[in-house]
């Protein structure tokens, strides 16, 4: 615990001001600019409110604008390089309202806070964004806890169905999940490995979020293996939290089950 903390308060003595930098904002009426650089920005400082400051210094957001879409972010990725940026294609008459309540950018957000890993651990790395943009939207009350509670379940059962069919060990479902259309399970099951994870932190006085922090400042790189990255997750908790469920997970075959219940604990 006490390397924890040291590195929160080193981390707190070194945050220094993200700049974002929107590309091709002047596409967009004078209206649409207010609305998506606000939107943006509420968005980067929500995200840091529970996961701390971006280890970077400036974030790119590429923005391509549609004129016809049926929601408001219909599509987004993580542009690796350096710096890491976010592509968002977005709808250009969408409100302030519709863009945060919309998940996408808070998913895309939580990326940036792991590194790079190879394909065949992807569902850490989306599992990871699928829960903590459900944890950022309902700490920053964007979403109740029974939303919370509710998304993450919906999720897990979508995971559960896809389950059924697509049954190969996951880190190698993970390494095909776009030529299989394997998202859901891929996805929900990473999530529930960190909603275990973190539940496990619970019971020793930590969060995800905390570990995530110190991890910033300590250890992360712009690639990373699995391994290389359960095992500093496992330093900062002090704990075998981490090392435990990758082994449990990375092979595993089945939907994990996690209740409504327990997910409300956290």
């Amino acid at each position: 615990m006490k390397l924890l903390w040291t590195l929160l308060f080193l981390y707190s003595l070194n945050i220094c001001a993200l700049e974002v930098d929107i590309h091709e904002l002047d596409s967009l009426s004078k209206n649409g600019q207010q609305v998506v650089s606000t939107w943006i920005d509420q968005s980067v400082k929500k995200t840091e409110n529970t996961l701390g400051p971006l280890k970077q210094t400036t974030l790119p957001i590429y923005l391509k604008p549609q004129y016809f879409a049926f929601e408001p972010v219909p599509w987004a990725t993580v542009k690796r390089s350096n710096p890491d940026g976010v592509e968002l294609h977005i709808d250009r008459y969408a409100s302030l309202n519709a863009f945060t309540k919309d998940w996408t950018l808070y998913h895309e957000l939580s990326h940036l806070y792991l590194p790079l890993f190879p394909y065949s651990a992807f569902w850490l790395s989306e599992g990871f964004a699928s829960y903590m943009q459900n944890v950022i939207m309902r700490d920053s009350g964007v979403i109740t806890q029974a939303q919370f509670v509710q998304r993450l379940d919906a999720g897990f059962n979508r995971g559960r169905l896809q389950s059924k069919t697509k049954s190969q060990p996951l880190s190698e479902l993970s390494a095909d999940m776009w030529n299989q259309g394997a998202q859901q399970r891929v996805y929900w099951t990473g999530a529930v490995f960190f909603v275990e994870a973190d539940l496990a932190l619970h019971q020793q006085g930590q969060t995800l979020a905390e570990i995530i922090k110190a991890y910033q400042l300590c250890c992360r790189t712009a690639r990373s293996s699995a391994k290389a990255f359960i095992k500093d997750l496992d330093k900062l908790s002090r704990s075998s939290i981490f090392t435990s469920l990758y082994a449990e997970y990375k092979n595993r075959t089945d939907f994990p089950n996690v209740t409504k219940k327990l997910i409300n604990t956290l």
